[in-house]
């Protein structure tokens, strides 16, 4: 069975392509949120649904549909084969805390970038929803709510924290160091 990981990072820290990078240097699947959920409702599962309600009517997915989407996801084979890179979940504490009640998780990664390079970054990638005024909200957003489940990870020794700044092949170099030290291979 391959690693079952966690990445975190705040926008315009590289998490895509370090994501890329390490779904293809350890053969597990790429699971984002994004992708699981379109997924979850396209084909109709119960979360999947539930999903498309609250998605519908513009709303945030609460904890408990975010979680059964996941929990569908993870437990289909591919997935239990080959391990997992989790890409956008958990966001909160309480969703970090539903996680590891579902599955054992190998190892949390935090992509560390200084909070005024990502913002320059963000500003710089050009995309119509990279406002400052959104940027700002993403920053506070992920300050205030995915912080706290780093944290958590941090406090069960299960947390390693990798330096996002540098070309991206010397952050991927920095991200396969510290997992294959941490992960004993």
């Amino acid at each position: 069975m391959g690693p079952r990981l966690v990445i975190f990072g705040r926008q315009g820290a590289g998490k895509g392509t370090q994501c890329a990078f390490l779904v293809d240097h350890y053969g597990a699947v790429h699971v984002s949120t994004g992708d699981m959920l379109r997924e979850a409702v396209a084909a109709g599962t119960e979360f999947g649904a539930q999903a498309r309600t609250f998605m519908d009517a513009g709303q945030l997915l609460p904890d408990e549909v975010m979680v059964g989407v996941v929990r569908e996801r993870l437990g289909a084979p591919d997935v239990a084969d080959a391990g997992f890179l989790l890409d956008g979940f958990p966001r909160t504490l309480p969703q970090a805390e539903a996680l590891c009640a579902i599955v054992a998780v190998d190892l949390a990664i935090n992509l560390e970038v200084d909070e005024a390079i990502a913002r320059e970054r963000m500003l710089a990638r050009g995309r119509g929803d990279d406002t400052p005024e959104a940027i700002e909200e993403r920053l506070a957003a992920y300050a205030s709510q995915t912080v706290p489940a780093i944290a958590w990870f941090e406090s069960q020794g299960n947390l390693v924290t990798v330096d996002g700044i540098g070309t991206p092949e010397e952050v991927s170099t920095r991200l396969v160091e510290a997992i294959d030290r941490r992960l004993g291979e």
